[in-house]
């Protein structure tokens, strides 16, 4: 077997990989899909944090645009991540997976709460960590709260697995003339102006020279075809 490129990873997805085909709730298939997928990382000896979103569910700023407390709206959000986590991790132990959530904010009877030594012991055990509830803070999405937990839990990479195949000068949704990067640096992000992550997030990458490999969540084999270092997707580096 190949050795893969990183011992320690990072997965951001976003709550839109447990949506069901209206785009909104839980699918448990759904959820046992993306759970078979992070299996087949964990199968590489590689060891595994996970970072969930939750759009599927509800978004902070999106219910502040509409009348609601900002504060009120992004702890609403952390508690849809709670669920979103909780669901992968039933998911997971499906697959055989031992796995832990702990989350930034209390919820002690369904998720640990978020201790780095405790995380660690955990990953160190060989288990599946998946942090929940952000940061625990109002203002800070859950790319931050990714970035951040990956800096402190030793990741060697954030992989965000998104709706296209990797990095674009411009949406590829909107433009067919869209050129994908395979490298780029975070200088060239800034430059450019590109959406990779929210700025707060992409500034804890740049501070502590942490690599962002962007890819399609829906294509089945790419966190391990990149892993076994196929050109999947785009590295965002120094």
């Amino acid at each position: 077997m190949t050795k893969p490129l990183y011992r320690r990873v990072l997965l951001k997805f976003s709550g839109e990989a447990l949506a069901g085909e209206s785009g909104f709730g839980i699918d448990p298939s759904k959820a046992l899909g993306l759970a078979r997928e992070i299996k087949s990382v964990h199968d590489l000896g590689v060891s595994i944090v996970l970072v969930v979103g939750a759009g599927n569910i509800f978004r902070g700023m999106e219910a502040a645009s509409k009348g609601m407390d900002r504060v009120t709206g992004d702890y609403l959000g952390m508690l849809a991540t709670v669920m979103n986590a909780i669901s992968l991790q039933d998911a997971l132990e499906h697959v055989g997976i031992e796995t832990r959530t702990l989350s930034a904010i209390t919820v002690s009877q369904i998720a640990e709460p978020y201790i780095r030594r405790r995380a660690l012991r955990h990953l160190d055990k060989n288990r599946i960590v998946i942090v929940a509830g952000g940061t625990g803070n109002p203002y800070f999405t859950t790319d931050t709260a990714a970035v951040l937990r990956a800096t402190e839990l030793k990741a060697d990479v954030v992989i965000k697995a998104t709706k296209v195949d990797g990095v674009y000068d411009k949406d590829p949704l909107l433009h067919n003339d869209a050129v994908m990067y395979d490298t780029i640096t975070f200088k060239e992000v800034l430059n450019q102006n590109l959406r990779v992550m929210d700025q707060t997030a992409f500034a804890l990458c740049k501070e502590n020279n942490l690599p962002i490999r962007v890819l399609n969540m829906y294509e089945s084999g790419s966190m391990v075809k990149m892993l076994q270092g196929e050109k999947i997707g785009t590295i965002v580096t120094e």
